[in-house]
């Protein structure tokens, strides 16, 4: 229950908000449409069901920002409709009881307060006829045009004031684990029934209940297996990088409901490890949701099109005053937890992936981000940073990252998770031993060239750092499984100068979007246009990846240059037919990939690495992190690092090219030529 208000007056406001909904939604005080959205939302935040959420209703649901506009006209259409959605959070949150009760209290005011002005505005309340049944009924009502400014007011004063328990919360649930009603599920539940899962108050498919069931009744010995390199994982991340893991007490698990078993188990090797774990929920309540970016534990999306809907809600309330008000909050949230925030090491990460292809709609009565408000989000992304690097230093904390399918992905869902299982467990030294000689090839080169075949277009030159001693320095990272599993890249920064050309894949998924025919341009190291085939409308195509590879910046650097080694991934998914279901953490590793945006590095350019053979790492930041990173912070980096990966099959040439021109092949036609390497070529012949 959250510390900012008396308990007992909060269940009595609870309870008022309560029995007040409960007459509402006998009222006809207003005339329609209104009158039945108001009766239709009290209903659901009384009774609310993840039913009203399904995509078979979405076409008549106040959800829906097109429906609500075509009821309720465009301003006043979306503000309810962002309200509505807004609402939704009362389901999880109902399920943590007085945990939350807060969180659901407010939301319900807020329903209130909206109805109350629209009573006060409405001919019926001037008459006098609160609480009564009357002539409204089955009237039509045309509130003021005024009342949609009013409306938006009470909204962003509501999303205003109450950051103060909305950041707060969040910060606190990433770091302290007392915190712990997702814990006390994983560690308490009987795992072998599914119904443990009904606990969270999350959506549960039949598929995630399938999933706890099939990883319940695998041998221990396999999920004691998968847990060991999750963990380990974690803290190689840290040897790998000279920094002190004994400095910390706890770590962050992120994961997808019925993976419950793998994280009970994960959760005690961490202990042994001396770290206690938090979990907490994805971000509800709109000042901190961000886009798409689902951070925390959830269950199944019931409604993408819906969340892609309303994904820039933000449009409602962000301004300069909101953004240093939750600055404020954020800074006062963490001086707060400040001890547990020195000693929180970081976050692990369980994802999941052969979900069905999402095709989203883009509606024109979403509400959206003005240009002004886009650059505002990018600032406001950059100084929140710069707050968590304060309290959390960026060069003492880690991460990993797993994944695992789901059933989804077909009927052979069984096989391809074993055979995943197999992938993540890959044998770190014999990668290490060939990614060596790919990386003795490359760094003979002043640049390296990467062309494409098969009506892939892709023809671009990376320019690299320059080494001066070969013998103690090092431009390519070799990566085995730590951070990143599963094994297999060696990666760069690219120096952006010189750094031009076309990068172009057929079809990859970006944070669980797909891009087809996805093209971008770069002069210098950075992008100069964009362009795919998603939508019939050029400029809707632009905005989508502006929105979701961009993240709103004018351009990006190139801030990673990576060959990707892990040929059993490949081969694995072309047998399987699942190329186009595989998450980025495993792409990446199945093919040459460039991220966009920030380095491998951020915030971590001045920490000293070392390559498995003793080497210094020097090729960590570029011209523009370096320009800026001492004197302005905020203009130094950019807050997202998106891969693009371009398969083997799409691949004619990746070639080192040293100061003569003689060029040093790595990739031939999507085999591997490097001596040494060979042994990356044998699945391609099994």
């Amino acid at each position: 229950m959250s510390a900012f208000l008396d308990p007992e007056s909060l269940k009595e406001r609870h309870f008022l908000s309560g029995e007040r909904l409960i007459s509402l939604s006998k009222e006809n005080i207003l005339g329609e449409p209104y009158g039945s959205y108001f009766r239709r939302m009290s209903d659901f935040l009384l009774r609310g069901t993840y039913d009203d959420l399904k995509p078979e209703k979405y076409d008549t649901s106040y959800m829906n920002p097109a429906y609500a506009v075509a009821l309720f006209g465009h301003d006043m259409g979306q503000l309810l409709s962002f309200l509505a959605y807004e609402l939704t959070a009362v389901i999880p949150y109902a399920a943590e009881g007085d945990g939350r009760l807060e969180d659901v209290t407010i939301l319900r005011e807020l329903f209130l307060e909206v109805y109350t002005l629209f009573v006060a505005e409405s001919a019926d309340a001037r008459d006098g006829a609160w609480g009564e049944a009357s002539s409204a009924e089955g009237a039509l009502y045309t509130p003021e045009p005024s009342l949609a400014a009013d409306v938006r007011s009470i909204l962003k004063g509501f999303i205003t004031d109450y950051t103060d328990v909305t950041v707060t919360d969040r910060i606190k649930d990433m770091v302290d684990p007392s915190r712990d009603f997702a814990l006390q599920i994983v560690m308490g539940s009987d795992l072998g029934d599914p119904s443990y899962l009904d606990r969270y108050g999350e959506y549960v498919s039949d598929d995630t209940r399938y999933l706890a069931r099939f990883i319940a009744s695998l041998p221990e010995e396999d999920i004691l297996r998968m847990a060991e390199t999750f963990t380990q994982g974690f803290i190689r991340g840290f040897a790998a990088t000279g920094k002190d893991i004994s400095k910390k007490k706890t770590v962050n698990i992120r994961y997808n409901l019925g993976f419950e078993r793998l994280v009970r188990s994960s959760v005690v090797l961490f202990e042994k490890q001396g770290l206690d774990v938090t979990l907490f929920r994805k971000p509800l309540h709109a000042a901190v949701r961000g886009g798409l970016s689902r951070v925390g534990y959830y269950g199944d999306l019931i409604n993408e099109q819906m969340d892609y809907d309303h994904r820039e809600d933000q449009a409602l309330f962000l301004d300069r005053a909101f953004m240093e008000r939750k600055l404020e909050v954020l800074e006062n949230a963490y001086e707060e937890v400040k001890d547990l925030a020195a000693v929180f090491a970081g976050p692990a990460v369980m994802e999941r992936f052969g979900m069905k292809e999402f095709v989203p709609v883009n509606r024109e009565e979403s509400l959206r981000l003005t240009a002004k408000q886009s650059n505002l989000k990018t600032e406001l992304a950059s100084r929140e940073a710069e707050i968590q690097n304060k309290y959390i230093p960026r060069d003492e904390r880690s991460f990993t990252i797993i994944s695992y399918p789901v059933p989804e992905i077909g009927e052979r869902f069984e096989e391809i998770f074993r055979k995943t299982v197999d992938i993540n467990t890959l044998p770190n030294q014999d990668w290490q031993r060939m990614q060596q000689c790919i990386i003795e090839q490359l760094e003979k080169g002043e640049y390296v060239e990467i062309k494409g075949k098969n009506g892939n277009q892709t023809d671009i030159r990376i320019s690299l750092r320059k080494i001066v001693d070969i013998t103690k320095e090092s431009i390519f990272e070799n990566c085995t499984a730590d951070v990143n599993i599963p094994v297999g890249e060696v990666f760069t920064t690219p120096v952006l100068t010189g750094t031009d050309g076309v990068l172009h894949v057929s079809m990859v998924y970006i944070n669980g979007l797909v891009f087809r025919d996805l093209k971008l341009h770069f002069r210098d190291g950075f992008t100069t246009d964009y362009s795919c085939s998603n939508f019939a409308d050029v400029e809707e195509n632009r905005r989508y990846i502006e929105e979701n590879i961009l993240f709103h910046h004018k351009s990006l650097p190139m801030g990673e240059f990576a060959i990707g080694t892990n040929t059993t991934a490949y081969v694995m998914a072309g047998e399987y037919g699942i190329f186009d279901k595989l998450p980025i953490l495993i792409a990446e590793k199945t093919g040459p990939h460039f991220a966009v945006g920030d380095t491998c590095y951020s915030r971590e350019e001045d920490v000293t690495t070392y390559n498995p053979d003793g080497r210094e790492l020097i090729a960590k930041d570029n011209e523009h992190t370096s320009k800026y990173r001492r004197e302005d912070p905020l203009k130094a980096f950019f807050h997202c690092h998106t891969d693009i990966t371009l398969p083997y099959e799409e691949l004619g040439e990746i070639a080192s090219v040293d100061a003569s021109g003689r060029r040093h092949v790595i990739i031939k036609d999507g085999r591997f030529v490097v001596p040494g390497a060979e042994d990356l070529n044998r699945p391609f012949d099994m």
